[in-house]
């Protein structure tokens, strides 16, 4: 096996492109964990308060918590499994690259299966955010509007 030094920049070159996809999965995945932090946080105030008083409103805020949570895991889930398939991807690359190997469909499907993986990431999110920003309307229609400090 004689390996050029042209032959390894050009490897190289492939496998950028999923590289900076690889970044962009790691960054959401940051996301994920920061928003999973947050409704954690949340979960424990409110569990705090169930045990000196129980009221109905934080059983259902805790509920709306407990279904975000699950949607916010299920897209660290895929968006972990889109990062593995990307870096299975970028080896295939390499190996393809340097012995000759025909592994391009396993490298098409390895990208078909990544993408799929952060378009139901993307999904999970999405409907996350839009049970938040639900839960955040009905909280605020709940509460006492408050009168404007120009006394209109």
């Amino acid at each position: 096996m004689n390996i050029q030094i042209s032959d390894i920049g050009h490897v190289i070159q492939l496998a950028i492109a999923p590289v900076f996809l690889l970044t962009g999965v790691c960054t959401m995945l940051m996301v994920l964990t920061n928003r999973l932090a947050r409704i954690i946080d949340r979960s424990r105030v409110l569990e705090d308060r169930l045990e000196i008083a129980a009221h109905d409103p934080y059983m259902d805020e805790l509920d709306t918590l407990d279904r975000r949570a699950h949607l916010i895991n299920y897209s660290i889930t895929l968006s972990t499994t889109c990062g593995f398939m990307i870096c299975l991807l970028i080896a295939l690359l390499f190996l393809g690259d340097t012995t000759n190997l025909p592994l391009d469909r396993y490298i098409a499907g390895l990208f078909v299966v990544a993408m799929v993986a952060l378009i139901g990431s993307f999904t999970a999110l999405l409907r996350e955010i839009f049970i938040a920003s639900k839960a955040m309307r009905a909280s605020a229609a709940r509460r006492p509007r408050r009168q404007r400090m120009d006394g209109a």
